[in-house]
């Protein structure tokens, strides 16, 4: 046998040995883990989800028939309670109070058009202390810019070219 085989053998059985406490160590870790992760209840957040977004477009849905019991068409009713929704889920986010019902109802109050007003506000209110321009104006797009910014520009282009041919 060579020198260097001689060498390698005992590097080997050391990095073999090293492995099995890797591995036992890991395994120990794990089982500590799982001790203090916290079980889902997937049943009752499940029924909380459902049962808060049902009430809120419950009450979307009464509004709109409010709406159009004054009058208007489906569709202007339809757009004023999308509205009522936003600007709703947004002074709530202002108050501090959609994230204790976030926490509470999960993706029943997050799903519907609520969670996307909740996530233009939250990173604005983050950053208030840096002002009006730089923290809350700069932070108030920085989730849902993209969206925005491609949504509001194309809805803009369009509506110049219907003016123009009507």
């Amino acid at each position: 046998m060579s020198k260097k085989q001689q060498k390698q053998q005992p590097q080997q059985a050391q990095q073999q040995q090293s492995k099995k406490p890797n591995k036992e160590v890991t395994k120990q870790y794990e089982q500590y883990v799982k001790q203090f992760t916290p079980k889902p209840k997937y049943f009752s957040n499940s029924l909380k989800a459902f049962v808060v977004g049902g009430c809120i477009c419950a009450a979307a849905l009464y509004i709109q028939n409010l709406l159009m019991d004054k009058g208007l068409s489906e569709k202007t009713a339809g757009a004023y309670v999308t509205v009522i929704l936003v600007c709703t889920a947004q002074l709530l986010t202002g108050f501090g109070v959609f994230d204790t019902i976030g926490k509470f109802a999960g993706a029943g109050v997050f799903v519907p058009i609520t969670g996307f007003a909740n996530s233009m506000v939250a990173p604005a209110m983050e950053y208030k202390k840096e002002g009006p321009v730089l923290g809350v104006g700069a932070k108030l797009f920085s989730l849902a810019g993209a969206v925005l910014v491609c949504g509001i520009t194309v809805s803009a282009i369009i509506g110049m070219i219907y003016y123009f041919i009507k």
